[in-house]
């Protein structure tokens, strides 16, 4: 559930990032550029959760009665908790950022970045 709901977040920050009027005018490098961050991150979070659990699962298949913890399981587990707290930072960050009201008309701010991105 956890790995869908990740999907479904990825989702929607894409889908937001659709109908910002930068993406419209065709300036997807500027926003590439601004959310790279978290778009890796992501992708990074979603692999480390869903390999994390299907470790998880395949050890409690082969022996349900036994708990089992090797190392390599508890650095990915701890790779896997950290990643989550920047996935959920970034995440919250760039939700904040998309409600800024330049990137959905144009603006001076807008033509400027235009006009470097031209040079």
């Amino acid at each position: 559930m956890q790995d869908l709901a990740i999907l479904f977040n990825v989702i929607i920050i894409l889908l937001m990032l659709f109908n910002t009027y930068v993406f419209q005018v065709g300036l997807v490098a500027i926003l590439l550029e601004r959310f790279r961050a978290l778009l890796m991150l992501s992708a990074l979070y979603l692999t480390s959760s869903i390999i994390l659990h299907a470790w998880f699962m395949n050890l409690r298949w082969l022996n349900p009665n036994r708990y089992i913890w090797t190392d390599s399981l508890q650095a990915l587990f701890l790779f896997q908790r950290t990643a989550s707290v920047w996935y959920y930072y970034l995440y919250k960050r760039t939700a904040e950022y998309l409600g800024d009201p330049r990137l959905y008309e144009d603006s001076p701010w807008l033509r400027e970045v235009f006009a470097r991105s031209r040079q």
